[in-house]
């Protein structure tokens, strides 16, 4: 088989046929080499490519995408990120907003399938990083090639496709892409990780092998993945928080740890797992019955929940608060409720829920004055959080 039809064959392989496939294409060689191979696999496709105004070149960059996407024919939107100072983790920030941005995308052209250029070389990357953070399974099994989110279905159909076989086949095909500077900053952990795989070839560690045993061990994580959710039923969800059932401790550690960090994911929205020493630090304070934070969370009393200060802004009515909430009632401004919100919602003990908890769940604002709290009982609203944690926990 040529190498160019093994590339096809992986495409069709990976992505479904007869729906419209949205492309999240940056113009770099991974993502337009996917375009290709999907239009050479005869797949129907839209293509969306995020500007993170992170660099003076970045709107033309995408402009020449835009052009590129014209002369083939397929349907394009260029969506911008935009953002003042960017604090703490750069490439974090951008890959949140990246994701957020392809999202919005999707649902508004009703595609329910997306691809991502993800290669074998990534997944490499992702798992040098994940031994510098002393990952457990779960980060050491790399990227999953397909993955759901709600209505949305990922895909990373070159996950075993190199990055230097995908650029030959685009040589071969007179097809041009952008390199972006920023892949040879050493600032950033995965250029870094890139760095480091080529210095590893000499002890015969390469990126085909290593891909491979993060292949080796993602087998294993899906048979523990089936008994993490069993252990889900020690954990039960209640106004966007999770009461923490004593029979937790009485699972497996690795178990009680990936719950655990699922949990913290599902609360949070967090894309990467906490370091795995700071996770059992947090399980043994919960185990103990200490306060404890983490990734914008806290464990108190038997309850996980979000941290007051790591919640989200305020929002208008009709968009998602904190990364997760949807809220229906009187026109007004939604944040959290907070000390103040709970006075004004003279009820709330009645809903059985301690203080902590409703304190970090939305309120319906005008002003200072509280005119609807849904979880506490107060108010013509309603609010619920979406995913469930038992759907988020089938579908990682």
């Amino acid at each position: 088989m040529s190498v160019a039809d093994r590339l096809v064959g992986l495409v069709r392989a990976g992505l479904p046929a007869g729906q419209v496939v949205g492309v999240a294409l940056s113009g770099g060689g991974d993502s337009t080499a996917l375009l290709h191979l999907c239009r050479a696999a005869g797949l129907a496709v839209e293509a969306v490519t995020v500007d993170h105004d992170l660099r003076p070149e970045s709107a033309e960059e995408a402009a020449k995408v835009a052009q590129d996407c014209a002369a083939l024919g397929v349907p394009h939107v260029v969506a911008v990120w935009k953002h003042g100072p960017v604090a703490g983790n750069l490439m974090d920030a951008a890959r949140r907003a990246r994701s957020g941005l392809i999202r919005d995308w999707a649902r508004a052209r009703g595609i329910g399938h997306v691809a991502l250029g993800h290669t074998r070389d990534d997944q490499a990357e992702t798992v040098l990083m994940g031994l510098a953070r002393q990952a457990g399974i779960a980060g050491l099994s790399g990227m999953r090639p397909c993955w759901t989110e709600g209505d949305l279905v990922f895909h990373r159909p070159l996950l075993t496709a190199g990055r230097d076989e995908l650029r030959a086949w685009l040589r071969g095909r007179t097809v041009s892409w952008i390199d972006d500077p920023t892949n040879e900053d050493v600032r950033f952990q995965r250029v870094r990780a890139r760095k480091v795989l080529v210095a590893l070839a000499g002890l015969g560690i390469t990126a085909e092998g290593l891909a491979g045993v993060a292949g080796h061990l993602a087998s294993v994580q899906a048979a523990l993945a089936v008994q993490v959710r069993g252990a889900g039923r020690h954990m039960t969800e209640s106004a966007g928080a999770l009461q923490v059932d004593p029979g937790l401790w009485r699972e497996p550690t690795e178990v009680q740890r990936q719950l655990i960090v699922a949990a913290l994911g599902w609360l949070s929205g967090g894309g990467y797992a906490p370091r795995a020493a700071d996770v059992l630090r947090f399980r043994a304070a919960m185990q103990a019955g200490r306060d404890a934070t983490l990734a914008g969370c806290r464990y108190r009393k038997g309850w996980l929940l979000r941290e007051g200060r790591a919640l989200g802004g305020p929002v208008e009515l009709a968009q998602v608060w904190d990364g997760r909430w949807r809220v229906t009632g009187p026109v007004g401004e939604v944040r959290a409720l907070g000390a103040a919100g709970l006075r004004q919602s003279p009820d709330w003990r009645r809903v059985g829920l301690p203080r902590q908890v409703l304190e970090v769940t939305p309120g319906v604002w005008q002003g200072e004055v509280l005119l609807a709290a849904p979880s506490a009982g107060f108010g013509p609203a309603t609010a619920t959080v979406a995913p469930s944690f038992n759907a988020f926990l089938l579908s990682h």
